[in-house]
């Protein structure tokens, strides 16, 4: 074979092998499917950049950005924020504000536990007297200061924290349900002589009443009664409680407490006005329908300071009177 015709033949042959070969590798890696992705041939002799993912970074705070604080939610509308005061503070006086006094002073002292609030009844004279006297820091009161406490006490200072109702009240089982103010004076004066007299039985009628140093016999003497004397069988109790005891276990027996010490032991009688019997109760005094209420006073000597100050304030706040209605009586805003 000539010189030429070789040469021809082993390149031949080179290119032959070198297609063999790329067939078998595409058979090894492509699995024998096509490519169909056009591939970019680089002519160049630079290697061709490589395609990079960006890795992802955690976003950085600006230099200088501080973590926000905590917010601090404001105290909801109407709390009272009770001033940290230590101390010890006394109040003495009217069995009627006595639950008022001993709530709102639980309730105080939960907020401020540096105060010692001390809470005794005794009745509204008592409670006028200690304050004049000095023996208390705030008397309590079911009855307007009179002329005589005044003078002799020139420095005393009544707030008033509540309004109540003075309700007569019968044992559950007597049949009468209403009485007009003249009625209620005939029973506790000696008028009337039986129940039959007001709509009810024979019976006669076991009349309660309050000891003098009450504030709310004080105001039933001055309103209902008009200075009339009582009849001279009236039973005096000390307290509303007692008297509120006392009718529901007699049952011929009337009394009258104060708007808070009415519960389904006792019956509430209504009192006609204008007409119309009334029922007392919170909306009623409200609205000056029912005719026999009165306001109820924490006094102090001067202007109240200090611990009497915040306590006080608390009880006119908007949680100090929700304690008020909270305890049965009436608050001094609707």
């Amino acid at each position: 074979m000539a010189p030429f015709q070789k040469q021809h033949c082993i390149v031949t042959l080179l290119v032959a092998g070198a297609l063999l070969l790329a067939i078998i590798a595409a058979g090894c890696t492509g699995g024998g499917a096509p490519q169909t992705t056009p591939q970019t041939v680089v002519t160049t002799g630079a290697p061709a950049p490589a395609t990079t993912v960006p890795a992802t970074i955690p976003p950085v705070q600006p230099t200088g950005t501080m973590t926000p604080s905590p917010t601090v939610s404001p105290a909801p509308s109407g709390t009272y924020v009770v001033q940290q005061i230590a101390g010890k503070l006394s109040v003495t006086g009217s069995t009627t504000l006595f639950p008022i006094a001993q709530a709102a002073a639980d309730a105080y002292m939960e907020k401020n536990p540096r105060a010692d609030i001390l809470v005794s009844g005794g009745g509204s004279g008592v409670g006028v007297q200690a304050i004049g006297a000095g023996t208390t820091d705030i008397g309590m009161s079911s009855r307007d200061i009179t002329g005589a406490e005044m003078a002799k006490y020139p420095s005393l200072v009544p707030t008033d924290v509540a309004t109540d109702a003075v309700v007569l009240i019968v044992n559950p089982s007597n049949p009468v349900t209403a009485l007009t103010l003249d009625q209620v004076r005939g029973i506790y004066n000696g008028t009337f002589q039986g129940w039959n007299s007001v709509g009810g039985t024979l019976t006669y009628p076991v009349v309660i009443g309050r000891d003098s140093a009450s504030g709310t016999r004080v105001y039933f003497s001055d309103f209902v009664m008009k200075g009339e004397k009582y009849r001279s069988d009236m039973r005096e109790m000390n307290s509303n409680g007692a008297v509120a005891q006392t009718v529901a276990q007699t049952p011929a027996a009337i009394g009258y407490v104060g708007l808070g010490f009415v519960d389904p032991s006792v019956k509430a009688l209504k009192l006609y006005s204008n007409g119309q019997a009334i029922t007392p109760t919170v909306t009623t005094v409200l609205a000056h329908q029912y005719p026999i209420s009165r306001p109820l006073y924490m006094i102090t000597r001067g202007q109240p300071t200090g611990l009497a100050k915040d306590y006080i304030d608390f009880i006119l706040s908007p949680d100090g009177q929700k304690i008020v209605q909270d305890q049965g009586f009436v608050p001094l805003q609707s």
